[in-house]
């Protein structure tokens, strides 16, 4: 059982990768392995509709120089996909809609690689817009078939400074039961 986190985030460690560490900290007390990569402040080079994904199924994309194919090996392989990602003007980061744009035409191009998989969306943000960043991250799991993982507030945390989020209560608790939803919900289909 694991689960695989993205942050789109540049900042390595700033508000979005702490919302994302107090869901997975939840995770991993149900002895459930996880992992987070970094995608925020890398080059991801954008789709370019070239259709070879759909020409070659082999479940890579036919650009190689970035990390987007690891990615979605790492993602066919989880129980679980976490993508998180800061507000920006009421969106995601370019580089996590570059990667979400590439990994999810591959699976769909490979006969819906992550169908019937879980997926939870995780946005920080300074003061508003993180609704539309969830709905844009959603959008991509449902178009896959997935499943989207919830909780007690929509997921999300409230911070302008990197650390800022950490005095967001509810933001905080609304993190903690989404990692334990997504445990219980891993726990069951095994």
């Amino acid at each position: 059982m694991n689960v695989i986190a993205f942050n789109g985030s540049p900042n390595k460690e700033g508000n979005t990768y702490q919302l994302i560490r107090y869901a997975l900290t939840e995770i991993e007390k149900e002895g459930i392995k996880t992992e987070i990569i970094q995608i925020g402040g890398q080059t991801v080079n954008p789709c370019t509709a070239c259709g070879k994904c759909f020409e070659n199924l082999d479940r890579q994309c036919v650009q190689e120089k970035d990390i987007v194919n690891e990615c979605i090996e790492k993602m066919v392989k989880a129980d679980a996909i976490l993508i998180g990602s800061p507000t920006y003007f009421a969106s995601v980061t370019p580089e996590i809609k570059a990667f979400m744009d590439r990994v999810f035409f591959v699976a769909m191009a490979n006969g819906a690689l992550f169908n019937r998989k879980l997926g939870a969306a995780i946005a920080a943000e300074r003061r508003a817009g993180a609704v539309c960043v969830l709905d844009t991250i959603n959008h991509y799991f449902g178009i896959s078939g997935m499943f989207s993982a919830g909780s007690s507030y929509w997921s999300l945390g409230i911070g302008l400074e990197p650390g800022d989020v950490k005095r967001d209560e509810e933001g905080i608790l609304t993190m903690k039961q989404l990692g334990e939803n997504i445990a219980w919900f891993i726990r069951s289909i095994h």
